[in-house]
């Protein structure tokens, strides 16, 4: 329970963060600019593996809870448990953002700025190098350590600032999932939800491939869910 609630309390912070400066900056003119958003969301995830990752392993996202479970890393067991907490996570973040700003249209959605096609293959890319970049830096099922803080939050702020004007740079499916439903925009919602998880399934056999020993067969400890 206790590593469920980090995880609820930790992709609220990501999506309040994250999905808020997009709105504070639409609300300011242009005050925060792309690279602050793509900041703020490399800087949030630096800062919540740093505070939760020793409880719940900062896992923060769907895409990767399943990627860790595929991998054999963590337990299949926990892998609703865990999705389910991000995603209360998340949509408490963007019901919160709503009444902060009722007259934002997106509250941060991830929409694609050309086709749904492109940013789906961009998306699956993306949340691949991600999920790689955790594989490798990551104990177990847990990001923790200097290392780990420090190498997701900057590829996270890295693919945000090059790719977030095409597609959005989401890699996350609560993260895409909650603002989308308290906005109503549902249209391009499916690119959100299936590209993060191809990408991290694609991740697995790829750090298998480079890591040398048992990289991705270690051992589940009893203390995950």
């Amino acid at each position: 329970m206790k590593a469920c609630f980090a995880e609820a309390v930790g992709t609220f912070c990501l999506v309040f963060a994250g999905t808020g400066a997009i709105v504070i900056d639409a609300a300011s003119h242009g005050s925060i600019t792309h690279v602050g958003v793509a900041f703020t969301f490399g800087l949030i995830v630096l800062a919540m593996i740093y505070t939760v990752g020793d409880v719940s392993g900062a896992h923060l996202n769907p895409a990767v809870t399943i990627g860790f479970a595929v991998a054999r890393r963590f337990p299949v067991s926990g892998v609703l448990p865990y999705v389910a907490s991000q995603c209360v996570g998340a949509l408490a973040a963007s019901g919160l953002l709503r009444v902060l700003f009722p007259a934002d249209p997106t509250l941060g959605t991830t929409l694609p700025a050309g086709s749904a096609m492109q940013s789906f293959i961009l998306e699956i890319v993306l949340t691949a190098i991600l999920m790689f970049v955790i594989l490798c830096v990551s104990t177990g099922a847990k990001e923790k350590g200097i290392t780990a803080g420090i190498a997701v939050g900057s590829v996270i702020a890295l693919e945000a600032m090059f790719a977030g004007p095409i597609s959005g740079a989401s890699m996350n499916p609560a993260r895409s999932l909650a603002p989308a439903l308290v906005s109503g925009h549902l249209e391009h919602l499916w690119v959100y939800l299936l590209a993060p998880i191809l990408g991290a399934l694609i991740a697995v056999p790829t750090c298998c491939a480079v890591q040398t020993g048992e990289c991705c067969q270690s051992a589940i400890k009893p203390s995950n869910p």
